[in-house]
C-alpha cells in the first residue's frame, strides 16, 4: 500500500519488494511528483531499504570527498529508526531529477550543506519507517502500538516482553500507511548522534578496495590523455598523429574540443604518445596576459564604485584607519587529478566520474545534460555513476574531464578513461580568483569603531562559471564580510567586478576565505589603533552575537590567550561566520632562520549547531586548516603569456608532514541544527597565522601568501 504525502515530505511510498520493505525518502531539495503505487529501488529521490536480512541500505544524492556524508548521513536514518550500526549500508545515488535540490535548482554537492539539509527529512524518514514496524508488529500481536517499542533493530511490547527482529516485520510494514507526522527523539535519548561512530568509508580506503575514478575498469576499456594548448582559449593548429602512433600501445589520435587525445592501451603510452605529437598551438588573443598586469588593473579599478552589498547608517566622521589587501589566483590541487571514464553506446552512454554537480537545469547543465549533449543520446539514456572523490574542493564541480571522456570515447567507439596529469590538472583549473581591496573604519576618541568600509574588486566567479550578469553583484566576492558580526553603526560593502580570460571556479570556502583574511587582518589593526588586546576588541563588538562570543571566549580559554606566548612565539585570532558556522582560530607561529613563518600550533573553537559526529567535524576543521595554511604559505597561481607558470608540487607547495602544526579542535554544545562544517575551517587561519606575526615581529602581511618576514 502506498500513501501519497506532500511533496515535502520525505516518506514517498511503502511497497513490498522482494523480502524487504523499501521506503521512498525526500532529501532536502527533492522535486518531482509523488508516486502513485509500489516506488522501484531505482526511482525514489533517495531511499532505505529494509532487508530481510536485516541489513538497512541507505542511498544518499551527496558525494563523498573525504568529508564523511557516507557516515554522518547514515547516522541520522539509524537514530530515528533504532538500528545496530553494523546492520548500516550505503549506496550512491544515481543522477537523476528526484534528487535535484529546489534552493539551488540543480543535483550537486556543496556549500557544506549536506547534512545541515539532511537533517530534519533524513531523521523522519528513520522515525516513519519505525512506527511502521511497531505498527506490524503490534497488529501481529494484537495490542495497541503505544505498548511497543524499539531497542537496535528489533521492537519490544512493554507488557509481555516479547521481542521480534525488523527483518521479520518488513513485508508486514510494507502494508502499513506512512504514518503524516511523527515525533523525533530528543537529545537526551540519541544512540548515535554526538557519538564518533566508525565512518563506513574507512575500512575499505586503508584496504585499497574503496572505488575512486581511477580505480575505474570496464571490459576493452582504453585511455587517453589530451593535449590541451597552454594559453587560455587558445586552439591546436597542427599536430604529427604519426609519430604518436609510433609509440608503442597507443591506438588513436582524435581531435576533441579542448585539444587532441592521445588514445593507448595504458596511460605511459598515452603520455608518451601526446609528448610526440609535437603540436603546433594557435594561441590567441590571450597571449599576452600576465599577472604583473593583472594586479595592477585590479588595483586600478579600486577607484571605481562597486555594487552595493549593505549599506547601513551614513559616512562616519572619526579617526581612519586604512588598509589595502591582495591575495592572488589559486588552484585546487586536489591528491586525485581529474578524470573520468565514459561509453558511449549506440543508444547509451554511461559515465563513472568522481563529480560534485550530476544533474543541472536549462541555465546551468551538470553532468548529464553535458554528457546527454555531447554523445548524442537522450538523457534518460545517460547513466552517471558517481565514484568517491579524491578531493573536490569545489574543483569537481566542473564536469570538462567527464567531457573529454564522452568526446574520447564517440570518437574511438570504444570506453575511455581519460586522465589527467597532475600539470593539465595545475594549469587547466577554475581557479580562485584575484582580489584587491581597499578596508577603511573610522574611530571615536575612545577607539570604538563607528564606521566601516570594505570595497573589493575581484573578477565575479559567478559570471565566469556560470553565465551570471557582469553588471550584478557577486555574493562570493563579499561573502564572510556583508555579513559583518560587530557592532558598527555605520558599514558600506561593496565589490567591482573585474573580468580576465583565467578560468575561475569554487574554492573551499569560496568568497570567505580570501575576506576571512582581509577582514580579520583589519579587524586585529584596528584593536592596535585603539590601544586594545586583539580579543577584547573583538568581544565588545559582539554583544549583539552572543554564539559569536561564546566561540571566541572558548578559543582564548583553550589557546591560553591571556598568558604570555612561550618565547619566540606570537599569537594571533581570527574569527569568522561562513555556511552558517562560526569558527576562532588562535595561530602560535616563530620564525625559521631564514625568516619565513612557522606555524606551532593551531586552537579552533566551532559552533556548528548539533554536532552529528565529533570526529568527522574536527577532522574537517583540521583538514581545512592544513588546506588555509597550504594557500597562506605557498598557494599562488601566475600568469606568464597567457599561460599558468605553476606546473606540479614542486612549484605549487602543499603542507609537508614535517610543517604540520599542532591542532586542537573544540566544539561548541549547540542544540541548534547542523551547519556547514566542510569549509568554515578555512577562512580564518590565514588571517590568524598574519596577526601572530604581527605579534611577534611588528611587521604587518597584507599580501598572499606569505613572504620571508623582512628584518
Amino acid at each position: 500500500m502506498t500513501t501519497t504525502l506532500s511533496r515535502r515530505d520525505f516518506l514517498r511510498a511503502g511497497a513490498v519488494a522482494g523480502a524487504g520493505l523499501t521506503l521512498a525518502i525526500h532529501l532536502p531539495g527533492c522535486s518531482g511528483s509523488a508516486a502513485k503505487t509500489a516506488v522501484a529501488p531505482f526511482q525514489p529521490n533517495a531511499w532505505v531499504r529494509v532487508g530481510g536480512d536485516g541489513m538497512v541500505q541507505l542511498i544518499v544524492d551527496r558525494s563523498e570527498m573525504g568529508q564523511g556524508v557516507m557516515t554522518a548521513l547514515p547516522m541520522l536514518l539509524a537514530e530515528e529508526l533504532d538500528v545496530p550500526w553494523e546492520s548500516i549500508g550505503v549506496e550512491q545515488a544515481p543522477a537523476g531529477k528526484e534528487y535535484v535540490n529546489p534552493d539551488f535548482g540543480i543535483q550537486g554537492t556543496g556549500g557544506s550543506s549536506s547534512v545541515h539539509a539532511a537533517w530534519k527529512p533524513l531523521r523522519e524518514a528513520g522515525a516513519k519507517a519505525r512506527v511502521m514496524l511497531m505498527t506490524a508488529a503490534a497488529n501481529a500481536w494484537g495490542v495497541p502500538l503505544a505498548e511497543c517499542s524499539t531497542e537496535p533493530g528489533q521492537v519490544i511490547h512493554a507488557g509481555s516482553r516479547r521481542k521480534i527482529a525488523y527483518a521479520e516485520l518488513v513485508e508486514s510494514a510494507a502494508a502499513i500507511p506512512v504514518p503524516a507526522t511523527v515525533t523525533l527523539k530528543e537529545p537526551k535519548s540519541y544512540r548515535y548522534i554526538g557519538t564518533s561512530v566508525p565512518r563506513l568509508d574507512t575500512p575499505d580506503k586503508v584496504r585499497g578496495k574503496a572505488g575512486f575514478g581511477m580505480d575505474v575498469q570496464v571490459p576493452g576499456l582504453l585511455v587517453a590523455v589530451v593535449a590541451r594548448c597552454p594559453v587560455f582559449g587558445g586552439t591546436a593548429k597542427s599536430w604529427d598523429e604519426a609519430a604518436a602512433r609510433q609509440v608503442p600501445g597507443v591506438r588513436q589520435v582524435v581531435r576533441i574540443s579542448s585539444g587532441v587525445a592521445v588514445v593507448a592501451e595504458g596511460y605511459w603510452a598515452a603520455s608518451k604518445g601526446r609528448a610526440a605529437l609535437a603540436t603546433v598551438w594557435d594561441e590567441g588573443p590571450n597571449a599576452g596576459l600576465g599577472t604583473t598586469t593583472l594586479r595592477r588593473q585590479l588595483a586600478g579599478m579600486a577607484s571605481q564604485p562597486g555594487i552595493v552589498a549593505r549599506r547601513q547608517g551614513a559616512p562616519a566622521h572619526g579617526r581612519e584607519v586604512a588598509a589595502t589587501y591582495e591575495v592572488p589566483y589559486l588552484a585546487h590541487a586536489c591528491m586525485e587529478p581529474m578524470n573520468a571514464t565514459a561509453h558511449v553506446e549506440a543508444n547509451r552512454c554511461t559515465v563513472w566520474a568522481p563529480t560534485q554537480f550530476q544533474l543541472g537545469n536549462p541555465n546551468m547543465p551538470g553532468a548529464r545534460e553535458l554528457v546527454a549533449k555531447l554523445s548524442g543520446v537522450a538523457p534518460e539514456q545517460v547513466v552517471i555513476h558517481t565514484t568517491l572523490l579524491g578531493g573536490g574542493f569545489g574543483r569537481r564541480f566542473f564536469n570538462d574531464f567527464i567531457a573529454d571522456a564522452v568526446e574520447t570515447s564517440k570518437a574511438v567507439g570504444a570506453p575511455v578513461k581519460v586522465i589527467w596529469s597532475r600539470e593539465d590538472d595545475i594549469q587547466h583549473d577554475y581557479y580562485r580568483p584575484p582580489v584587491h581591496a581597499v578596508y577603511r573604519a573610522q574611530l571615536d576618541q575612545q577607539g570604538v569603531p563607528v564606521g566601516f568600509a570594505s570595497h573589493i574588486v575581484a573578477p565575479s566567479v559567478n559570471a565566469a562559471a556560470m553565465g551570471a550578469p557582469r553588471d550584478k553583484l557577486d555574493d562570493n566576492s563579499v561573502d564572510g564580510v556583508a555579513n559583518l558580526p560587530y557592532d558598527i553603526p555605520n558599514v558600506s560593502v561593496d565589490a567591482v567586478n573585474a573580468s580576465f580570460a583565467i578560468p575561475l571556479g569554487f574554492w573551499r570556502s569560496v568568497g570567505a576565505s580570501h575576506n576571512g583574511f582581509m577582514l580579520e587582518s583589519f579587524m586585529d589593526e584596528l584593536a592596535l589603533a585603539a590601544g586594545q588586546d586583539p580579543v577584547a576588541f573583538r568581544r565588545g563588538l559582539l554583544g549583539k552575537k552572543p554564539r559569536h562570543r561564546a566561540v571566541l571566549d572558548l578559543v582564548a580559554e583553550k589557546s591560553g590567550w591571556g598568558a604570555p606566548a612561550p618565547e619566540g612565539r606570537g599569537r594571533g585570532v581570527a574569527i569568522l561566520e561562513s555556511f552558517n558556522s562560526i569558527v576562532a582560530e588562535v595561530a602560535e607561529v616563530s620564525l625559521n632562520p631564514d625568516r619565513t613563518i612557522r606555524v606551532n600550533k593551531v586552537v579552533a573553537a566551532v559552533d556548528c549547531g548539533t554536532v552529528v559526529n565529533p570526529d568527522i567535524v574536527k577532522a574537517q576543521v583540521e583538514g581545512a586548516i592544513v588546506f588555509g595554511l597550504s594557500a597562506a604559505l605557498y598557494g599562488e597561481i601566475t600568469v606568464e603569456k597567457g599561460r599558468v607558470v605553476q606546473s606540479n608540487f614542486h612549484d605549487y607547495p602543499l603542507l609537508r608532514m614535517r610543517e604540520m602544526p599542532v591542532v586542537e579542535v573544540y566544539l561548541v554544545a549547540s542544540s541548534e541544527p547542523p551547519t556547514g562544517i566542510g569549509e568554515p575551517g578555512t577562512p580564518p587561519i590565514a588571517a590568524a597565522v598574519a596577526n601572530a606575526v604581527y605579534a611577534l615581529t611588528r611587521q604587518r602581511i597584507r599580501q598572499l601568501p606569505f613572504r620571508a618576514v623582512p628584518t
